[in-house]
């Protein structure tokens, strides 16, 4: 069986600021990691491949340091993996991204054709949800989203069954291979990286693909191939604290009471 999880580096959310003149996410105030969801995702497609054999591989678009999370994988227990980045791919939105992606992915299967796709629910810098989704579409095969456990997989029928979140609690549905599965974080606990695992990640070079290297469209990507732009992001503004009213139980009663009347008056007055 041939794992593929697709992996992206991205700010820690938790210490990244907002630029005061542009409004735009500084991402040089914050370390770059493996996006949450897609370690959760590489965890998932090692413990698959212990119990069926096979290989993990990793995928990811963005700058060459974006090797840093492709060595992050192997260190999780992924197999090897590959970075694809070209000036070309800069300004991607997530059509643009899905379909670079793609591509790159029917290049991995030339070599061993791939099984099963992991990719996390989304990404903590952008929160669509969408290139998961968007992959699946560009390659024809199913989609199963939101899942946060594994029940079964079948490799000789070449089924998969899961369980996923909906919107009136839980689904347990099955899909024919191939096909993608984004995960939710509550589908494992991340380990302990092995001794062993470190020294590989440590000495593992990931490939490395340009446009060049792969069948693209140039029209398709970065900004040529994204139809949406992002014009303003900006921080929502503070709410105010609430009032603290002290006194006796009679007192604070007797002053909610006078607020709320006030306002039920001024309410009152507008509506006339």
């Amino acid at each position: 069986m041939h794992y593929l999880v697709c992996i992206k580096q991205v700010p820690d959310t938790s210490e990244v600021k907002l630029d005061p003149v542009t409004n735009a996410l500084d991402r040089r105030s914050a370390p770059s990691i493996l996006n949450p969801y897609d370690a959760h995702a590489v965890e998932a497609a090692v413990k698959l491949r212990e119990k069926t054999d096979g290989k993990v591989t990793v995928i990811t678009m963005g700058p060459p340091m974006a090797d840093a999370v492709v060595k992050k994988a192997v260190e999780l227990g992924a197999d090897g993996g590959v970075v694809i980045t070209d000036r070309a791919f800069a300004g991607a939105d997530t059509l643009a991204t899905s379909y670079a992606l793609s591509q790159a992915i029917r290049k991995v299967g030339e070599e061993v054709p791939v099984d099963l796709i992991f990719a996390g629910k989304q990404a903590i810098d952008g929160d669509t949800a969408q290139v998961g989704p968007g992959i699946a579409r560009r390659l024809g095969i199913p989609v199963l989203t939101q899942v946060d456990q594994i029940i079964s997989i079948d490799t000789d029928k070449r089924v998969v069954s899961v369980r996923r979140r909906s919107d009136n609690g839980y689904e347990v549905v099955q899909s024919a291979l191939p096909c993608l599965i984004t995960v939710e974080r509550e589908i494992n606990e991340l380990t302990y990286s092995s001794l062993p695992n470190m020294i590989k990640a440590a000495r593992y070079n990931p490939l490395v693909w340009t446009t060049q290297d792969m069948e693209v469209d140039t029209n398709k990507l970065g900004f040529k191939g994204s139809p949406t732009v992002v014009s303003k992001i900006f921080a929502p503004p503070k709410q105010s604290v609430g009032e603290l009213i002290e006194g006796t139980a009679d007192v604070a009663v007797g002053k909610v009471i006078e607020k709320l009347t006030s306002v039920h008056g001024l309410f009152a007055k507008e509506a006339e």
